[in-house]
């Protein structure tokens, strides 16, 4: 399985931006180490991309966000489909104005992309969630359009079209936890990369986990929308470990401590 996560803040928080996205990355560091990556954005900043084909330990001390940045979204990779040796398979995903990172695996990616007339952002691409995240271009976000997607997801994207949103859905057969503060709300696949964030950045967050077919509209650190689908059930996928990286986990863990004590 792979790892999602990321948050919003309002301009007034005091949160420390670049701790914040270390604390999270470290919390999902265990959940793949095919590729790593992130997304920020924030008041007149457009979506920066970074990723890397390495764990999220080669890329921790290298994470730096600028004072800015609201909105940040962090994955690690345990590949399915695309392989990561070809960048753009690896996450975060830009197509057209949309960048997002998926956990999961969608089964009809192919026939949606035809279906739809969606070009692949990259000719090499074959990663499956770029169906998603061509799907919110094109249908602006819609919750309806989700009920396209047959498969495993929990999900979150940005769009250049809509600065200062984040929004996050989740499918089946995925997790995704939201933890609340008072100008805060972060996400991640386990409400244990939520405590991390709480250790190391002296907060006190509401956690709870975002139910199937939902999806949820975040700015400025608060929830300002949230809708309903139905995911596609009618499919089946072989169990794979939520733990794929140990050592990823517990190397990011120690240099966080390390990081934080500076």
């Amino acid at each position: 399985m792979c790892g999602i996560a990321g948050y919003s803040l309002s301009g007034s928080s005091s949160v420390e931006k670049t701790l914040a996205a270390q604390a999270l990355l470290a919390g999902i560091a265990e959940r793949g180490a095919d590729a790593v990556g992130y997304a920020y954005a924030g008041p007149s900043l457009h979506v920066q991309i970074h990723k890397q084909r390495s764990g999220a330990s080669e890329l921790l001390d290298q994470l730096l966000l600028p004072a800015n940045a609201t909105e940040t979204l962090l994955h690690v990779r345990d590949y399915t489909k695309g392989h990561p040796r070809i960048e753009a398979n690896n996450h975060p995903i830009r197509h057209g104005t949309v960048v997002g990172v998926h956990n999961g695996i969608i089964f009809n990616d192919d026939e949606l992309m035809d279906e739809h007339g969606f070009e692949r952002a990259e000719p090499q691409m074959t990663v499956d969630s770029e169906a998603i995240f061509a799907l919110a271009e094109g249908t602006d976000g819609s919750a309806k359009a989700l009920e396209q997607l047959r498969g495993s997801m929990a999900t979150a994207w940005l769009d250049d079209r809509h600065p200062g949103e984040l929004s996050l859905a989740r499918g089946v057969g995925r997790p995704l936890w939201v933890g609340a503060g008072r100008e805060e709300l972060f996400f991640a696949s386990t409400k244990q990369a939520l405590e991390v964030v709480e250790r190391y950045l002296g907060l006190k967050l509401r956690k709870r986990e975002v139910s199937e077919g939902t999806l949820v509209r975040v700015s400025a650190g608060e929830e300002v929308g949230r809708e309903r689908f139905r995911p596609d059930r009618n499919f089946q996928e072989r169990p794979r470990p939520a733990v794929r990286a140990p050592h990823e986990g517990r190397s990011c863990l120690r240099r966080l401590a390390a990081l934080a004590a500076l």
